[in-house]
């Protein structure tokens, strides 16, 4: 059968395939009512959309602790569009085999594309499209302070084999990857990155200064944290940390940030020493 022959993608999906996340409040009832109800959006919030084929992921762990308060109390609003109500055929089907041959499945593009110009006519201001992918550029902490500034974020979770490269072309995608390693889809990648993009918004962590001491706030990694009791296991709390001194701990603290860093990441170690050095 060829493609002239399928009938076309819907050009806007059912109701059912894009669940808003985020609302001013949450009434008690017996049956407990999730952030995945559909809710109005908020002018001025934060707003985050993922094209997946698990829309049930979502929130996730993202609908939990700071950032799921934040979410319930409109801070932030988050928007799951499931790619398969962009389907063609019968089946909903999303995906073909790839040109060439080869293992595994690719992701249509225009089945994709349908579900990107849905999700782009719903997103407004500063809001970049990307796609979670294992050969994109690193994700890194700047990355989620420019996203955090921006009006929100798109992003678009692969599985099988990946996505038509035509797509990715003719939306000027950008391509993002957590690590050096290949996932089942991006799903987790996407929660990974909102988490981490999510917590630097106004008002989520509370407290501003949180920020500020954390790894990677200033190229290096964090220094070490200690609590109560002040000896455990016959290893006391470093005596600097007691002595009352902002001074020496705040010496203290970049020491040993400077060490961890070098020992453990000399990639950021160099990289900060040729920012310090230009």
């Amino acid at each position: 059968m060829s493609d002239d022959s399928l009938p076309p993608a819907p050009e806007t999906p059912p109701r059912a395939a894009m669940k808003s996340l985020g609302r001013k409040s949450i009434s008690a009832s017996l049956k407990p009512r999730s952030l995945m109800d559909e809710a109005p959006r908020l002018a001025g919030v934060w707003q985050a959309q993922v094209i997946t084929l698990l829309p049930q992921a979502f929130p996730g762990i993202l609908g939990e602790s700071l950032t799921g308060k934040a979410l319930k109390d409109g801070l932030w609003q988050m928007s799951a569009i499931d790619l398969r109500g962009f389907g063609i055929g019968k089946h909903r089907n999303v995906d073909d085999t790839p040109a060439g041959g080869g293992a595994g499945m690719v992701l249509r593009p225009d089945v994709m594309g349908a579900a990107i110009e849905h999700c782009m006519a719903q997103s407004r201001g500063n809001a970049p499209l990307i796609y979670l992918s294992p050969r994109g550029r690193p994700f890194d902490q700047q990355m989620a302070r420019n996203l955090a500034r921006a009006d929100g974020v798109n992003l678009i979770c692969g599985r099988f084999e990946g996505l038509d490269e035509r797509v990715i072309e003719h939306h000027g995608i950008l391509e993002v990857s957590l690590g050096d390693f290949v996932m089942t889809g991006g799903e987790i990648a996407a929660q990974a990155m909102l988490d981490a993009t999510v917590r630097l918004l106004p008002g989520v962590l509370g407290n501003a200064d949180s920020t500020v001491e954390e790894s990677f706030s200033e190229g290096l990694l964090e220094h070490p944290q200690y609590t109560r009791p002040a000896e455990w296991q016959n290893r006391p709390i470093p005596e600097v940390l007691m002595s009352g001194h902002h001074g020496h701990i705040a010496q203290w603290r970049r020491d040993m940030s400077e060490e961890i860093t070098r020992t453990r990441r000399p990639d950021l170690w160099q990289r900060l020493g040729r920012k310090d050095q230009g």
